[in-house]
């Protein structure tokens, strides 16, 4: 065989931030949607209570805090009362930690697909944020029949609230993705995320108002993304002033992570089939 009929393929990534592609993602939306559903099936599968553990954790946190902090430490709710305060928030929390800790250990706990056949992978993490979706929808109504109980409406701003949780969204895939290839790579990072999350909240106003910090400092705690969206979030459904300084830096820093995410992930990409 004459060195003339031999043929080098070589493949190289195409397209912009490190050979991501909107088009391949859009090719394979059936495999995220089956991803997704079956992470769903398996969430619920022989369950006793079923959908209910997806208002029981956010309303069992509810009812510590509300004890805790609202009772005892008298931490202020805004004049409104703490438990609607705090559900409030948790329910984007809830969203924003349970899709980072369901990603950053997606792409170990599907590593027989990985090592097997070829499809973007940034569709595992993506699938396990999108499942969270069903137990927000159903934690949902229960803020709803709140509501009404307080007496609390919305007013105009419940129109920012879907943009709001997309962005929610966003940092949770971005710091997901960037926790998904860690983890990878170095597998004792399962133990870092639980005590990330953890400290996440107490550094997120969820249990306690964005205005007890001191104006001097709000700038600060707004480099937190999730700081700035839970508390436009938490205006936005209980008709309260929406601070847009604190929605903007925060939302930048969504958008932010979310493509350093895409960067670090498909950096880190090459390597997945080889050491998962």
């Amino acid at each position: 065989m004459t060195s003339e009929s031999l043929q080098q393929i070589i493949i190289e990534p195409k397209g912009k931030l490190g050979g991501f592609q909107f088009r391949e993602l859009w090719q394979y939306r059936e495999l995220l949607r089956f991803l997704i559903v079956r992470d769903i099936k398996v969430r619920y599968k022989q369950t006793v209570l079923g959908g209910l553990w997806a208002i029981l954790q956010p309303f069992m946190s509810m009812v510590v805090f509300t004890i805790f902090f609202g009772h005892l430490a008298k931490v202020p709710s805004d004049g409104l009362p703490y438990p609607i305060f705090v559900y409030t928030a948790l329910l984007p929390w809830q969203f924003f930690s349970g899709g980072i800790s369901s990603s950053g250990n997606s792409l170990v706990a599907n590593s027989h697909l990985i090592s097997k056949v070829y499809f973007p992978r940034m569709i595992i993490p993506a699938a396990s944020l999108g499942a969270g979706c069903l137990d927000f929808l159903i934690a949902f109504m229960l803020l709803i029949l709140m509501m009404f109980y307080y007496g609390i409406f919305p007013g105009v701003g419940i129109l920012l609230f879907p943009f709001l949780m997309v962005l929610v969204a966003f940092a949770s895939l971005g710091v997901g993705m960037i926790l998904a290839a860690l983890n990878v790579s170095y597998r004792d990072f399962r133990y870092v995320i639980p005590f990330l999350v953890q400290f996440w909240l107490f550094a997120t106003p969820v249990i306690y108002p964005a205005s007890m910090v001191p104006e001097q400092w709000r700038w600060l705690i707004n480099l937190n993304p999730m700081a700035g969206l839970i508390t436009g979030i938490r205006s936005s459904l209980l008709n309260l002033p929406i601070s847009w300084t604190d929605i903007w830096i925060s939302g930048t820093i969504s958008l932010l992570l979310f493509v350093i995410g895409i960067f670090f992930f498909k950096k880190m990409e090459r390597r997945f089939a080889d050491i998962i």
